[in-house]
């Protein structure tokens, strides 16, 4: 990784961040500075500044730690992918987790994209005049479950509206700690990039704010585990189905964190790694040792369905929950409720 590092003189004071990183440091432009500051690359004094208009101080040394560069052009790689349903003009596929959708710093290769470029080599008729796959919606690298990418330009249009006019069908599966109250409901909070911390997203306080976009999650609790005190006898976990009416980062992680029930093992929202239940003996210990051990975020895409954009049939898949998410719902089922 390379490192550049400028130090303010008083000429400098008062500018905004990225202009002044955009001026002084080689061969960087204004939005790429703003970019790196916002990704938490840039450092003032030794601490993180993701705040792009933060003024400039004079003597401050101000570092910025440059990720390696991303090859313009993805490359094919042979990986293998768990197919449920192919044609000319799409592909449907489950994801497993720990695969990125597209390549980016810290995941440049073995990403989805990579594995298309291969899979589909000879019949990818051009998205913008490119062999490449559409991807015209994502899941998050810790996520698994169901993804359609497009592999002709009509298809990649098409389902492109579908999902500007939400006329798609998704559904996902997530552990909650606690359960929703209501168990059911819908949750409308307008999400825009956190304030705090700019990796992140959060439901803005005015849902009217340029800054902020609707977001609508339909939730339904499908079972829970466990009680968390005597007082209350609220459960301590939950498997809950989400379906989205719309589709904003993070949506459903922001909305269960924004109820007070974030999912179980996700490294970003989550607040705590334990779970607090009621009871003892080996099999309680085995449920809180499953939450604490779960290497990601609980969450699984195990429905998309909609109208194929070019042939006119209806599509509709399902994908059951991988191996882990399995194993930690069996242990949370072990969890005494009185």
């Amino acid at each position: 990784m390379d490192r550049i590092e400028i130090t303010a003189t008083p000429e400098d004071a008062g500018q905004r961040l990225d202009a002044f990183l955009g001026a002084r440091a080689e061969g960087l432009s204004r939005s790429r500075a703003k970019a790196l500051i916002e990704e938490g690359a840039v450092s003032v004094d030794g601490k993180a500044e993701t705040n792009a208009r933060a003024p400039v101080r004079s003597g401050s040394l101000y570092v910025i730690d440059l990720p390696p560069p991303v090859p313009a052009e993805p490359q094919a790689e042979a990986i293998p992918l768990d197919i449920l349903f192919e044609d000319d003009h799409l592909i449907v596929l489950n994801k497993p987790a720990g695969m990125a959708v597209h390549p980016a710093p810290g995941s440049e290769t073995g990403t989805l994209v990579n594995a298309l470029l291969a899979h589909c080599k000879g019949t990818l008729s051009g998205i913008g005049g490119v062999e490449r796959p559409g991807i015209v919606h994502r899941i998050d690298k810790l996520t698994s479950g169901i993804l359609v990418a497009a592999k002709t330009e009509a298809a990649h249009t098409g389902l492109a509206a579908l999902f500007e006019r939400h006329d798609i069908e998704r559904m996902y599966l997530a552990v909650t700690r606690g359960a929703p109250r209501p168990l059911s409901g819908t949750i409308d909070g307008a999400i825009a990039r956190s304030i705090g911390d700019r990796k992140k997203m959060s439901v803005h306080r005015n849902p009217e704010s340029p800054a902020a976009r609707r977001a609508v999650t339909h939730y339904r609790t499908a079972e829970t585990f466990g009680v968390r005190d005597k007082q209350s006898h609220l459960p301590a976990a939950a498997l809950v189905e989400c379906r989205l009416e719309t589709g904003r980062t993070h949506q459903i992680r922001v909305h269960m964190t924004h109820i007070g029930n974030p999912i179980v093992g996700d490294p970003v929202y989550g607040r705590q790694s334990s779970l607090a239940a009621l009871g003892s003996g080996p099999a309680h210990t085995a449920a809180l040792d499953a939450v604490r051990s779960f290497p990601r975020q609980a969450l699984h895409a195990a429905v998309l369905g909609f109208v194929h954009p070019v042939t006119g049939q209806t599509l509709r898949f399902e994908a059951p929950l991988p191996d882990d998410m399995s194993g930690l719902i069996t242990a949370l089922r072990a969890l005494p409720k009185d």
